[in-house]
Order: structure tokens, then C-alpha cells, then sequence
């Protein structure tokens, strides 16, 4: 992969982190529920840690290598409609979980087309950081979603 490829989908990767952070900081601002509250703030802080990480990849001097016959999938996270805090809770939270699916589908093909070895395992770390944020929308998302078998 050229390294201006390589840039591109970094620069792509912190795009979606700050817009994951601009939309749980706004939605914990305006929810009332106090776990929904909580869960937001985290889930913010944890974007800005994976924004400022990826920030650094791009200022890295040395080039990462990838093969070059790997399909990223990229294009498949084009394209969708913004998060707003106008939505109902569960659709914010459902639509939060696909994202947050689709950021670790996207690192985890990253790191199946990385050459070197510790680029392959910083992927596979932040395509697991956002299976946790995946997991944590799920237990939220089926708490509003089913509320009523409770």
C-alpha cells in the first residue's frame, strides 16, 4: 500500500473517531437518564483517546507496510446518514452500535493486510476496543429496545 493510501485511511479512521466523539458528547449533554448519561461520557473519552492515537500514526516517520491485494472496505462506511441526538434513544444507540461495528470490521481487515507484525497487533487492539464499545451499546440498546420483558 502507498503511503499516501495508508494516510488517507488513518485520516478516514480519525474523521469517524471525532464524529463519534461529537456525537456521544452531545447526546450525554441531552439525555436524562443517568446510565445513558454515563455511558456516553465514556464512550466519548474513549473516541478522544483513539483520535489522539491515530493522530500520532500520522506523524510517524517510519512506513508502514502492507500487501498490496488486500480489500479494506472502506467504501462500505461511506456514505451514511450523520448521528443526531434527535433520534429516539434505542435508533441513536442502534445506529452508535453499527458504527462502532463497522470501525472494527475496518481495523480488523487493516490488520489482516499489515506485513509487520506489531502494525498487525495495534490494529487488531483498537478493532477490539471498538468490539467493547459494540458490546456495550448492545447491553444498552437491548435495554431500551425490550424494555418491556423486564
Amino acid at each position: 500500500m502507498r503511503e499516501y493510501d495508508y494516510k488517507e485511511i488513518i485520516a478516514s479512521a480519525v474523521e469517524n473517531e471525532v464524529e463519534a466523539f461529537e456525537f456521544y458528547t452531545s447526546a450525554g449533554e441531552k439525555v436524562a437518564d443517568a446510565t445513558l448519561k454515563a455511558t456516553f461520557k465514556d464512550l466519548a473519552a474513549e473516541e478522544l483517546k483513539h483520535r489522539e492515537f491515530l493522530q500520532g500514526l500520522l506523524s510517524q516517520p517510519q512506513p508502514l507496510s502492507f500487501d498490496a491485494a488486500q480489500d479494506y472496505k472502506v467504501a462500505e462506511s461511506i456514505d451514511k446518514p450523520k448521528l443526531t441526538v434527535w433520534m429516539k434513544p434505542a435508533d441513536a444507540i442502534a445506529l452508535a452500535m453499527k458504527n462502532e461495528e463497522e470501525a472494527m470490521v475496518m481495523y480488523a481487515e487493516l490488520a489482516k493486510a499489515s506485513a509487520d507484525e506489531s502494525q498487525k497487533a495495534m490494529f487488531q487492539s483498537l478493532s477490539r476496543m471498538e468490539q467493547g464499545h459494540k458490546v456495550k451499546l448492545e447491553a444498552v440498546y437491548n435495554d431500551l429496545a425490550f424494555a418491556e420483558t423486564w
